[in-house]
């Protein structure tokens, strides 16, 4: 029955049968054989079947609840009776917001260290993206904001409060200011991350919030190409910034802090509301702990 609940969550995650047999390493024929069969046992019609996928059934999206849940408790006792034997051990895949990636090893360097058995996936991901593979049990966890989008009932432990600053290269005039405001920043030609970003939705909140209406010609979701239009001398940018940052310093870059206001948000660690863990999701959660209580998330983990 597990096996087939796993197919099942597999086909609602993906919504093609031929990508959801190839998520959990069997043929199409095996994986269609596998829902009938399920089917069979509960006596109702899960998919909508046609010539290819078309969604769930009532049936189905009540089924799919319960399937997560039996089959996120299955995999918590293996990996416990496995602890019991080898240690905490497995694979954590946690799912990152862009600007997050940075600070990421300040965590996971020290878990890593603790708990050698332990391989970990760090996978870019929008807050959307994080929420919604932590229920489909695609994410172990995320590392994401807390306090700006509602995120639902998760376990979650603060990190950091993540700033905001203008990036602009050393040869623009803004670069020798100690500071700008919103407003001022609104007026330079912009380039952003794309709106799926949350940071980009913080970013048009506050410069809305500041009365400006900012040009923005340029939108990517990927950190580097942003860095790249910088480096031109053309385009600036507003960047994210943790305590603790190394300095741009020799780049050819300059970040220049935004004030008026002095924006911060919450980024932390966030997993499920469902107890027991995985021991060394339990590991992870801990680590992010300590290192919140110590405030060494702030701090470069070689250090």
């Amino acid at each position: 029955m597990i096996d087939k609940l796993e197919m099942f969550i597999a086909l609602a995650n993906e919504r093609h049968f031929g990508r959801a047999a190839e998520t959990v390493g069997v043929s199409q024929p095996s994986l269609s054989s596998a829902i009938q069969q399920l089917e069979d046992q509960l006596g109702v019609r899960l998919v909508l079947r046609g010539s290819r996928f078309k969604g769930l059934t009532p049936e189905g999206q009540r089924v799919l609840d319960w399937a997560l849940k039996i089959v996120g408790d299955a995999r918590t006792m293996r990996e416990e009776m496995r602890a019991l034997k080898r240690g905490v051990s497995g694979k954590l895949r946690i799912g990152v917001i862009p600007t997050a990636l940075p600070v990421s090893a300040r965590l996971t360097v020290p878990f890593l260290e603790r708990n050698p058995n332990v391989n970990m996936m760090l996978l870019s991901c929008t807050s959307i993206e994080i929420l919604e593979g932590i229920d489909r049990l695609e994410l172990d966890a995320g590392i994401t904001y807390l306090d700006n989008e509602p995120i639902g009932r998760v376990t979650q432990v603060p990190l950091y409060k993540e700033g905001y600053q203008l990036l602009v290269a050393e040869t623009r005039p803004e670069a020798k200011l100690a500071s700008i405001t919103w407003t001022e920043a609104a007026e330079l030609p912009l380039c952003l991350l794309t709106g799926d970003m949350q940071n980009r939705r913080i970013i048009n909140q506050h410069l809305t919030d500041a009365g400006a209406d900012a040009q923005v010609r340029i939108e990517s979701n990927s950190s580097i190409a942003l860095i790249s239009h910088v480096a031109t001398g053309n385009w600036a940018s507003i960047v994210a910034h943790t305590p603790g940052e190394p300095s741009c310093a020799g780049t050819g870059l300059k970040t220049v802090p935004i004030r008026d206001p002095d924006a911060r948000h919450t980024v932390g660690l966030i997993a499920a509301f469902r107890e027991p863990y995985t021991p060394a999701l339990t590991a992870l959660i801990e680590q992010a702990r300590r290192l919140a209580r110590t405030g060494c998330i702030m701090r470069n983990p070689t250090k």
